[in-house]
């Protein structure tokens, strides 16, 4: 008999509750935690801290893009089953090692959406972290579920930003302990968590109602004098899920004096080398389980005397039998397998969204608004980064596109919202957006991309002047007229005001459309598969090039 929905989702409940394939937590178990096999007696010994981040619900082995001799090179990376072989092999190596995850467990694919993140649960508590820290995208399904969800992990979370809301502008508790200690050897090692402050602009603002952020360097100082000065560790680590950019910019502020380490999150960036900023080291290590971050810290005497950093790849991982983890991906999988592999339309060329100014994804999301609205002037879409390449052709020579595909590409299926506004908002909207993602200032840096458009071109220094960086602007062929009106389209953001689309306000008669950005995707798959979507060159950089992989520069960094 075919199980329904709810009556998987209790299973899931139940699972998460200790039951069913579910491991149990080891301390539970009687086996001895980490700090209880440490030895105080022993001075001289190495620890080893690994980090995941921003997997994004990949559950499953898939294709990565990499950047090598000036191409883009695809190998096959990732996936729950892989990732658990590899990170139990490698801490089997060590001398005593720490599990992190830096956030965006919950959010990115068809089976979390299905599941509002419950499928995850059993699969994160089988990997057996040590620490967690909630990143930008776990308010997704609510404050209530986000709790949830972060409270049936078998590890403890931290962060120090998150309260909270007790309503007109006033932060109650903190929702999460600010930090957290692992001690090994009678040796301290420090944790503090923090969030992107910024997640009520950049989500949709009703995904956070009830949580107050604050921005780190608000209590920055005061916990790291805590963890230096009265727990006395002798290193401390941030887990930070602020982006790439914020984190440099963090790491240089007096603030962060006594910070050893910034364990970055939220951009995707690749970092294989630390990056050394005036109080800290920042790395980050990737996304989509494709990476591993593995720091490796040398300890005499109660004194950490060195750290090696290094960023590993996780590849498919060779086993003469099928895993306990494997077995766990089914068993959540099954009820939405089908829908999920559902193939709905195919691609001549491979899909993904690595650049930093224009993708073949988002040119195939800017077609298919094209084809469903062409009254429309102007369709605009966010820059997103999330979803993994596809690559793999199948029997027809194509490239498939499945149904889970579409929600890893656009994993919140909002309504289609359309307006009007000018040309001078159309053009400060822009130069907006443009420094949200060049800003000298790493500080005012968002985490996305350049906002994706069709119907409109221009060109732009990239790292020209603020509010001065569009050299060329046209609409439909025709310089843009600051006085004309032009109609817009985009997704709209479950909290925003009804005059606001795409972040641009004071839109005039907007108006939600009875369709959503999924059934669009469907629409235009089904009349036009396959497709080419060949990025047009609508928005083009004249100081950097079209294949641009990062907003960070200033320092010594290459995504790669």
């Amino acid at each position: 008999m075919k199980q329904s929905k709810r009556d998987f989702l209790k299973k899931l409940g139940a699972m998460s509750a200790g039951t069913g394939l579910l491991s149990v937590n080891p301390l539970l178990a009687g086996e001895l935690s980490n700090e209880q096999k440490s030895d105080k007696s022993k001075t001289n010994f190495k620890v080893t801290i690994f980090q995941t981040t921003d997997v994004h619900c990949q559950i499953h082995e898939h294709d990565e893009l990499f950047w090598e001799n000036g191409q883009a090179v695809f190998r096959k990376t990732g996936g729950y089953a892989n990732l658990d072989i590899f990170i139990k092999k490698q801490r089997a190596k060590c001398e005593h090692s720490f599990l992190v995850d830096t956030g965006d467990m919950f959010q990115g694919s068809m089976l979390s959406i299905e599941t509002s993140g419950q499928a995850m649960v059993p699969l994160l508590n089988e990997l057996q972290y040590d620490l967690y820290l909630p990143g930008n995208w776990e308010v997704i399904y609510g404050k209530d579920q986000m709790q949830n969800l972060l409270g049936s992990l078998h590890g403890p979370k931290v962060c120090a930003n998150m309260y909270h809301d007790l309503g007109e502008g006033k932060k109650g508790e903190l929702i999460f302990p600010p930090y957290h200690i692992w001690n090994i050897n009678g040796v301290k090692i420090g944790f503090l968590g923090y969030n992107d402050p910024m997640i009520p602009l950049r989500q949709s603002p009703n995904y956070s109602k009830g949580i107050y952020f604050s921005k780190p360097e608000e209590n920055l100082k005061h916990y790291v004098d805590v963890l230096k000065n009265q727990e006395k560790c002798a290193f401390v680590i941030i887990l930070s899920h602020i982006g790439l950019s914020q984190e440099i910019h963090l790491a240089n502020l007096p603030e962060c004096e006594g910070v050893d380490y910034i364990f970055g999150a939220d951009t995707h960036e690749r970092v294989r080398v630390p990056i050394q900023c005036k109080y800290a080291k920042v790395v980050e290590p990737g996304a989509f389980g494709s990476f591993v971050g593995k720091l490796e810290l040398s300890i005499e005497n109660g004194k950490v005397v060195g750290d090696d950093y290094e960023l590993l790849e996780v590849s498919p991982q060779k086993s003469k039998s099928k895993s306990k983890m494997a077995n766990l991906v089914t068993e959540v999988e099954s009820p939405f397998k089908s829908e999920i592999e559902k193939i709905v339309g195919y691609s001549t060329i491979p899909l993904y969204r690595y650049f930093v100014i224009e993708n073949p994804i988002d040119t195939m999301v800017l077609d298919a608004l094209e084809y469903q609205l062409p009254d429309i002037d102007i369709k605009l879409s966010n820059g997103f980064r999330f979803c993994p390449p596809r690559t793999m052709r199948d029997h027809t020579g194509n490239i498939p596109i499945t149904r889970g595909f579409i929600s890893d590409m656009l994993p919140v299926d909002s309504r289609v919202r359309i307006g009007e506004v000018t040309g001078q908002q159309l053009h400060t909207w822009m130069e907006r957006e443009l420094n949200n993602v060049f800003a000298e200032d790493a500080s005012k840096r968002f985490g996305g991309w350049v906002t994706k458009f069709k119907g409109m071109k221009l060109t732009f220094n990239a790292f020209g002047e603020e509010g001065k960086r569009i050299q060329s602007f046209t609409v439909k062929g025709q310089p843009l007229d600051l006085a004309k009106t032009y109609t817009i389209s985009a997704c709209e953001r479950d909290g925003d005001p009804l005059d606001m689309v795409c972040r641009i306000r004071n839109v005039k008669n907007t108006k939600d459309l009875d369709i959503t950005l999924h059934q669009v995707m469907l629409n235009y798959l089904a009349t036009h598969s396959p497709v080419t979507p060949t990025p047009p060159g609508a928005a083009k950089a004249l100081d950097a090039p079209a294949s641009l992989l990062t907003q960070v520069h200033g320092v010594d960094y290459e995504f790669r």
